[in-house]
């Protein structure tokens, strides 16, 4: 129940900043071409929330199985390498993030004690690009969750997302569909023969 609700937030917290961006690029198109004015806050509202969205996104991504990973020689390997490659992998990403864990910290540390704010809006800049701290830190916990997966069976490996399965996957549809419509043609020729 928990973990459902917690779900359907994480989607409408990316959907919103999707639309948000969206949105906003769309308003700033439209007065800057239509009307020769437009917003002077847009485009670093645009850049910060597509930070938001990457960043955001990323850890999403890991949970789904959304990223692209090149995994054919894994695949090859019995289930107990597969397993083993999977978690020095998921070992290495969470060296890789804390690494910019780590970065931002002190970034984010740096502008706070300079109290920089943003050129365009009167919000300081530590909080507005705190998303590094709070992404970095969701992704870590991601690959955490993935390598007590793994550790735990319930999981082999990263499950990414095979585009030349999918790719095959609409090439057959196409074909069926084909093949289907051949067949219509073929019978409504017969029947308009007989007739």
């Amino acid at each position: 129940m928990v973990r459902n609700l917690f779900n359907q937030l994480e989607e409408a917290f990316l959907s919103l900043l999707l639309v948000a961006m969206t949105l906003l690029v769309f308003v700033e198109v439209v007065m800057r071409f239509g009307f020769n004015t437009g917003i002077h806050w847009a485009q670093e509202m645009t850049l910060l929330l597509a930070a938001w969205f990457v960043l955001y996104g990323a850890s999403y991504g890991v949970k789904v199985g959304a990223h692209i990973g090149v995994d054919v020689f894994v695949k090859l390997l019995p289930n107990k390498a597969q397993r083993f490659f999977t978690i020095v992998a998921v070992v290495l990403c969470l060296i890789y993030c804390g690494l910019f864990l780590y970065g931002s910290w002190v970034y984010l540390s740096k502008m706070k004690m300079i109290g920089i704010e943003l050129e365009d809006m009167p919000v300081e800049k530590w909080i507005a690009m705190s998303i590094l701290l709070i992404g970095f830190a969701m992704l870590m916990f991601r690959f955490l969750q993935l390598g007590w997966k793994v550790i735990t069976h319930q999981a082999d490996g990263f499950h990414f997302t095979d585009e030349a399965e999918d790719s095959m996957g609409i090439a057959r549809e196409l074909q069926e569909m084909e093949a289907k419509e051949q067949a219509d043609k073929i019978a409504n020729s017969d029947k308009g023969s007989r007739s």
